[in-house]
């Protein structure tokens, strides 16, 4: 390899696929392990993900093409690596993996929808890729851990699992016009989750713990030196689900030899859905202790006990029992619609933009947020742009379309 041309070459000849069989292969073995008990093996076969070229290739492409947020740059400016660099980093991360050094990181402020700002700690492409590389290793072995009523920043899993779990709870053939919701928010949860906690948690060779140790103290506050994980890291999402498990169990009963959960989470989002005979006081002291071993709190105003029939807003769905039938239904909440709704806004009010453009940048937005809410009552004038995406029937075609289809 001499130039340019040939490192980009060399780039795209490589077998993702054999490459992602590979590391899938380990990552069941480790996962098997854990569910036989043995971690002891999982930890060996946890060294052997660290050491593999697959992974090491795999986490250096995935954060520099596939991740959202690839072009965020760090504390040292890059936003973006040449396939040459690309490849020096997979030589970096051979050779020191074990000793990594994590550099401090690029803190972003980002508005909240109360008016303040969360901050964006970004680390740096370099880091990010030791992060991806660590996080291939522990997905698999504290997967096998991880309560089923959890379901944010999990492979296989999403909102819509979420969506469905609030369904099988508050159906009409499980009663939920009866039952209440307890809300629940922790207060500031990337920022306070303890850092022992974590570290004793995970299940990982020392060197990993190590590092790990060093990427969390890289994103500290000052004035809590011992606690937060780093929001923009690519593991931090996994480490706030290693703090945070168990929680689910919390109120858990069991009834003709099945284990039922009240619980729904995703990620620091949770609601635990209370029958009437349920103690809302005790579970919430429950989840109090359980968070205040994790250097955590519940914050007060945002928590609260809601009856099914007036309604509870929950990742961007606003759920609710109808009163006169029992039915369950969810919608977009307002919130999630009006930040829809402004982004449309600013496209198609937007001067600088044709019609052209203005199609090319609205086609991803509104398919996103239709995918997103495909699962919900969206009847009416508000949510009407399912004629977009449908083909008009034959019987349909020289009819007059219905004004509560207009937008």
């Amino acid at each position: 390899m001499t130039h340019n041309t040939s490192y980009s070459d060399d780039w795209k000849d490589i077998r993702w696929k054999q490459l992602q069989k590979t590391l899938f292969r380990l990552q069941k073995r480790i996962f098997k392990a854990i569910r036989e008990g043995d971690k002891a093996k999982a930890k060996r076969i946890q060294k052997l993900v660290l050491s593999s070229y697959a992974a090491r290739m795999l986490a250096i492409r995935q954060v520099t093409q596939l991740n959202q947020g690839r072009k965020t740059a760090g504390i040292d400016g890059k936003k973006a690596l040449t396939f040459k660099e690309r490849f020096e980093l997979e030589e970096t991360l051979k050779l020191k993996t074990k000793t990594w050094k994590h550099q401090g990181l690029r803190e972003i402020p980002i508005p909240k929808k109360d008016g303040t700002k969360r901050i964006l700690k970004v680390p740096t492409i370099a880091d990010r890729a030791w992060q991806c590389l660590v996080k291939y290793a522990l997905e698999p072995a504290h997967e096998a851990t991880f309560h089923p009523r959890s379901y944010g920043f999990r492979p296989g899993r999403s909102a819509h699992d979420a969506q469905k779990a609030l369904f099988l709870h508050l159906r009409k053939s499980t009663n939920g016009i009866d039952k209440r919701v307890l809300e629940l928010d922790i207060s500031k949860c990337f920022d306070r989750i303890s850092h022992q906690t974590i570290l004793e948690q995970v299940i990982a060779p020392e060197s990993v713990i190590k590092g790990l140790r060093k990427c969390l103290k890289a994103g500290v506050n000052p004035e809590f030196p011992n606690q937060g994980v780093p929001q923009g890291g690519v593991c931090s999402p996994l480490l706030a689900n290693i703090a945070l498990n168990g929680i689910e169990k919390i109120g858990e009963f069991r009834s003709r030899g099945i284990t039922y959960s009240k619980c729904v989470r995703y990620a620091d989002d949770m609601v635990y859905v209370l029958k009437p005979e349920d103690d809302a006081e005790s579970i919430l002291a429950q989840v109090e202790e359980f968070l205040a071993q994790r250097g955590m709190e519940i914050s007060q105003k945002k928590t609260k006990v809601t009856a099914s029939i007036d309604g509870f807003d929950f990742l961007g769905w606003h759920f609710y029992v109808q009163k006169h039938n029992g039915k369950f239904k969810s919608i977009p909440s307002v919130e999630n619609f009006k930040a829809f709704r402004d982004k449309v806004k600013h496209i198609v009010n937007n001067s600088n933009y044709g019609a052209k453009v203005k199609t090319i940048k609205l086609a991803p937005i509104v398919r996103g947020w239709r995918n997103y809410h495909k699962y919900c009552k969206m009847d009416g004038s508000r949510f009407s742009l399912w004629h977009l995406s449908r083909e008009p029937s034959k019987s349909s075609k020289n009819k007059r379309p219905s004004t509560d289809t207009k937008q």
